[in-house]
């Protein structure tokens, strides 16, 4: 926990951007019947059935320093999609960092050997060497901004249902433009010394005799 609040700390570096990675699945979900449209006085009405069209995964990278966010649509959430995204970040968002300090929690496809699994050996090295890695801890992933910006992201886009995956590719590139047009950001406050006094339980105690 304490090696992710310092790294909040940090100083900006160009160089060293700091970067937070995470993702969650949405379900594409469909009409059994047509909506009633709206009539003066009433809202539209949607029937309480649905069917399930299957699910895409949201993947979302945002770094707190500069008010930018990237948002992808996949069809899936294996390793080779995790490790492909890694790669757009290393070679088109940041190519002039020396290497990217990313924050994300310990999912099992968020690790290095996914690159080596997706990758010439060779290149994935390349990619490693880009890579300054921190991990959330197990039950912290709230310490991850990019899991508050996803909320902000469903909340704001994502809300109702959602068809087919072009609609939901759509809501989502559309809110990432308005957000980083805003040059929205998150007030981070929480820090090692509010954690070691609010969250003490979770320090190891020592007894001396």
């Amino acid at each position: 926990m304490e090696d992710v609040l310092e790294v909040y700390k940090r100083p900006i570096d160009p160089l060293r951007p700091v970067v937070c990675m995470d993702e969650q699945p949405k379900q594409i979900i469909g009409e059994c019947r047509h909506p009633l449209p709206m009539k003066p006085g009433q809202p539209a009405r949607h029937d309480y059935e649905y069917v399930r069209l299957g699910t895409a995964e949201i993947f979302l990278f945002f770094s707190p320093t500069t008010c930018w966010r990237r948002v992808e649509v996949r069809e899936r959430r294996t390793s080779q999609d995790w490790a492909h995204e890694i790669k757009t970040l290393v070679d088109v968002d940041f190519p002039e960092a020396e290497r990217i300090v990313l924050v994300m929690d310990n999912l099992n496809t968020h690790s290095l050997a996914s690159l080596y699994a997706t990758f010439p050996p060779d290149e994935a090295r390349r990619l490693v060497e880009k890579l300054e890695i921190h991990y959330t801890p197990k039950h912290g992933s709230w310490l991850n901004m990019a899991e508050l910006e996803l909320s902000v992201l469903t909340r704001q886009a994502l809300g109702g249902r959602i068809p087919d995956l072009e609609i939901l590719r759509k809501r989502s590139r559309d809110w990432t433009i308005r957000r980083n047009q805003g040059a929205s950001t998150i007030d981070w406050r929480f820090t090692t010394e509010d954690a070691r006094i609010k969250l003490k339980k979770l320090y190891p105690s020592i007894h001396v005799s």
